[in-house]
């Protein structure tokens, strides 16, 4: 069956963490998808993911042959003195002829707009620009069209945000809620030696190990124990913001808990706010995941575009990060 993608509410921005997730995306109804580089250049280097250049060119063939764009995340940060790998990588972008780079480098963001001045340029979340100066600086040196807002603002503030600048806004909507500064973190790095920000690997399987302690089960990364779980208890995968730590001699979740990020139901606020488009979270998750999500965020999207709001989002909630989901900062209830 043919999707109805609909231009005329927010743009709906989807995963693909494999050539077979980037095909489930596009036929699920995806505006865009996007994907990484099989190297350090993006955010999710994980072993089985992503793509080399000759995938990459067959992915956007067939994206745009269904009227789908392709956005490339090239959203770590350079080693210094070692910045060929990143700059190769906006090279092939280029050369696949992808619709966009998702960059949050300054050097980078300056060689691309030198390099390649027709190649689209998006900012990451990754640069953390959570404020409109920060934003318009990037804007006016090196011409962004669209930005990926912190996942730290209310609905007013991203309005506010939009209302100053008049720039293309993309915010998340669904999956994994961000810690830190939008994954510029090290906590990971001190526990394995591999950086999230520089070598896009956070949490590495490689140094993942779960142990049976008695009735209970350890989750660990490196020789750091992260969480400790019962039988009947759901174990998370152990990333440090997520463990559960022993403080004052209680066990508690310090940073985040898992949970989802699901904000399909502000997203009539979302788009009298002035956002662009909707982004959803999961480039390490599976083929059938990203039908599921892309599929169910189509109908819903569609369904506002026809003024209906009767989509059973039901499975949402099923594949939602510990079961549970949040609307995290959109609404900032601590306040």
């Amino acid at each position: 069956m043919t999707q109805i993608k609909s231009e005329s509410y927010l743009e709906l921005v989807c995963p693909a963490g494999t050539p077979a997730a980037l095909r489930a995306a596009v036929d699920a109804g995806a505006d865009a998808v996007y994907c990484g580089f099989r190297n350090c250049t993006n955010a999710r280097n994980y072993p089985g993911l992503n793509f080399d250049t000759d995938e990459l060119a067959e992915g956007v063939d067939y994206a745009h042959q269904r009227g789908c764009k392709v956005l490339i995340a090239i959203n770590t940060f350079p080693q210094a003195g070692a910045a060929q790998a990143w700059h190769k990588a906006v090279d092939d972008a280029a050369s696949v002829e992808a619709d966009a780079v998702i960059l949050a480098d300054i050097g980078l963001l300056d060689y691309a707009s030198r390099k390649h001045p027709d190649l689209r340029r998006h900012l990451s979340v990754q640069a953390a620009a959570s404020n409109s100066l920060s934003i318009a600086f990037f804007r006016d040196a090196y011409d962004i069209k669209r930005v990926v807002l912190p996942r730290v603002l209310s609905v007013d503030e991203v309005a506010a945000i939009i209302g100053e600048i008049r720039i293309e806004t993309e915010v998340f909507c669904f999956g994994s809620v961000g810690t830190m500064s939008e994954g510029r973190c090290f906590l990971s790095s001190y526990m394995t030696g591999l950086s999230p920000s520089s070598g896009g690997v956070c949490a590495p399987a490689s140094h993942v190990v779960y142990k049976d302690e008695g009735d209970c089960m350890l989750s660990c990364l490196g020789d750091v124990t992260l969480n400790k779980f019962t039988k009947d208890e759901p174990a998370a995968y152990p990333t440090p913001c997520k463990g559960r730590y022993v403080t004052h001699g209680k066990p508690s979740y310090l940073f985040e808990e898992p949970v989802g990020w699901n904000v399909i139901d502000i997203l009539p606020q979302l788009k009298a706010a002035g956002v662009t488009a909707l982004k959803i979270e999961g480039r390490q998750r599976s083929r059938a995941y990203v039908t599921q999500v892309v599929g169910t965020f189509r109908k819903v999207i569609d369904a506002l575009a026809r003024g209906e709001s009767n989509v059973d989002t039901g499975v949402l909630h099923e594949l939602a990060e510990g079961g549970r989901q949040t609307l995290g900062a959109y609404k900032k209830g601590w306040r």
